[in-house]
């Protein structure tokens, strides 16, 4: 970096400066506007679109908890097809809800491999799976269980993720596994609840 030796050389080497580049420097602070407008325009749309959103699969979603006639299905069916967002991913895992009560097991999961891809919140994909992961438990699809239960890796979790990792090895026939994994959830400090169910699986085991 040069150091000038007077107030006087540096305006000269400023306006010397201006002169050689003033015509790049307008063009790049013109960018520089456009770009930030640009940016708050779709910023400001992308609010707007997750509040139109929001409105729309919160009709869907009570429709669907009231009437799970085929109207009210294909409703949010077309809703999850047509948002990829977390609302979007909200209206697939209601839909595998559904279909498990239906027996659907097939479908839920389809639903909710969908949900997946359709949001890039960490504790929203960890619950998605935590969900995927029990449905293909429920179709004795322990290995695929296993899988989608080691890609969540948030700590939070945990305790959900190593109950359902308990039942995939008791399925497996695996007891010493199973009572790792009953023991790392009850480390894990969760609700009381699920302490109690813990406790009791653990039990089981020993009987």
């Amino acid at each position: 970096m040069e150091v000038y030796s007077s107030e006087n050389e540096q305006r000269e080497a400023l306006g010397q400066f201006l002169a050689d580049n003033g015509k790049a420097l307008v063009i790049g602070v013109v960018i520089g506007i456009a770009a930030l407008v640009g940016w708050r325009y779709w910023h400001n749309h992308q609010n707007d679109s997750m509040l139109a959103s929001s409105a729309s699969w919160q009709q869907v979603n009570t429709a669907l908890t009231k009437d799970t006639g085929q109207k009210s299905v294909d409703a949010a069916q077309k809703f999850a097809d047509e948002n990829h967002n977390n609302y979007g991913a909200l209206t697939a895992m209601d839909l595998a809800r559904y279909y498990v009560d239906k027996g659907n097991f097939t479908a839920a999961e389809q639903q909710l491999a969908k949900a997946l891809t359709q949001t890039k919140e960490e504790n929203l994909q960890a619950l998605i799976n935590i969900r995927l992961a029990r449905v293909q438990l429920q179709t004795k699809n322990v290995d695929a269980a296993l899988k989608t239960l080691g890609n969540i890796t948030h700590a939070g979790w945990s305790a959900l993720v190593e109950d359902a990792r308990g039942d995939a090895q008791v399925i497996k026939g695996n007891n010493q596994a199973a009572r790792d994994a009953y023991e790392k959830a009850l480390k894990a400090n969760p609700p009381q609840a699920l302490q109690a169910l813990l406790r009791m699986k653990l039990n089981n085991l020993a009987s």
